[in-house]
């Protein structure tokens, strides 16, 4: 797939370009990112340049991921405030992530370029479940996804790899119905008692 732009009310989401290496690399410092995110250690210009100009495109090409940069819409000088990305681990229910810059949290940034993933997740690439994990404690992360809609479902023990490590995560799913959007196939819940 070729990349594309989206837009929410106060942002533009672009997939990142190798001018942003800097900020990412600058983003990606902050101890509170380092602490949930596995990360290479240390994350130095090399690692930013490979992140942008290597990694986000080969997977835009592979359609394995995308990866979005989220600035202020209209303005030319827009800072990276947060970023977000969809990776699909298996057939019809993609992943988000995403993590907010230091400096910017607090605005709701990350909620909204979420939902806007999650729309075009809903509406373009023919999801059925979208799906948010985060290690148990990351109160942060889960705060942005309960915010956006999500429904945490419960932990997961060992649900996630950190730098060589199983830890328990909580999972929680948004679906088109939680947006008022049709999903590609029938959702048939149990049973009621």
């Amino acid at each position: 797939m070729e990349p594309v732009t989206l837009f929410s009310e106060r942002l533009e989401l672009r997939t990142f370009t190798p001018s942003d290496a800097e900020e990412v690399r600058a983003a990606v410092q902050d101890p509170r990112i380092r602490r949930w995110i596995p990360l290479p250690d240390p994350y130095g210009p090399a690692e930013a340049e490979d992140f942008v100009g290597r990694y986000v495109p080969q997977a835009w090409r592979d359609d394995t991921e995308y990866t979005f940069a989220a600035r202020p819409r209209d303005r030319d000088d827009a800072p990276l405030v947060a970023s977000t990305s969809l990776h699909h681990p298996r057939s019809g229910t993609w992943e988000i992530g995403f993590y907010t810059v230091a400096e910017h949290r607090g605005h709701g940034y990350a909620t909204e370029a979420t939902l806007a993933l999650a729309h075009w997740a809903f509406t373009t690439l023919g999801c059925s479940r979208l799906e948010w994990r985060a290690e148990v404690g990351n109160t942060a992360s889960r705060l942005v996804a309960e915010k956006a809609g999500f429904t945490v479902e419960g932990v997961l023990r060992a649900g996630l790899d950190h730098r060589g490590t199983r830890r328990d995560c909580w999972i929680a799913a948004l679906l088109p119905s939680d947006l008022g959007l049709p999903g590609p196939v029938p959702h048939l819940p149990p049973p009621g008692p």
